[in-house]
């Protein structure tokens, strides 16, 4: 049976990746940095927040590495759990909102 997990990332392939389009990951790294910047939002938040949008976008590595930001910025294993809930209640949330295009398609909706 094959293994189903992604590969972790080596040193050499973030170089890798690094060498085949410099800009871009430049660019990448630069963004991101400005992104989870103290701002409005503090950076415990930004964590938190990327926490929910990491299991709705099902990112593993994403999941660790803004698991261990949040901590490192002071979230709580509680406040983690309740981002977590946060992200499955709007992925359920959004299935239960398309069952009206299925009702629609089925000819039991208002057209």
């Amino acid at each position: 049976m094959s293994d189903p997990s992604l590969p972790r990332a080596t040193r050499e392939m973030v170089e890798r990746r690094r060498n085949l389009a410099p800009g871009a990951e430049d660019a990448f790294r630069a963004f991101s940095k400005a992104v989870f910047a103290e701002g409005a939002l503090d950076k415990r938040t930004k964590q938190l927040i990327a926490v929910a949008v990491a299991h709705v976008t099902q990112c593993p590595w994403c999941i660790e590495g803004h698991v261990k930001a949040a901590r490192s910025e002071g979230a709580s294993p509680e406040q983690i759990m309740e981002a977590i809930w946060i992200a499955a209640e709007m992925r359920a949330g959004a299935s239960y909102a398309h069952a009206l295009k299925a009702m629609q398609a089925m000819g039991d909706g208002a057209d």
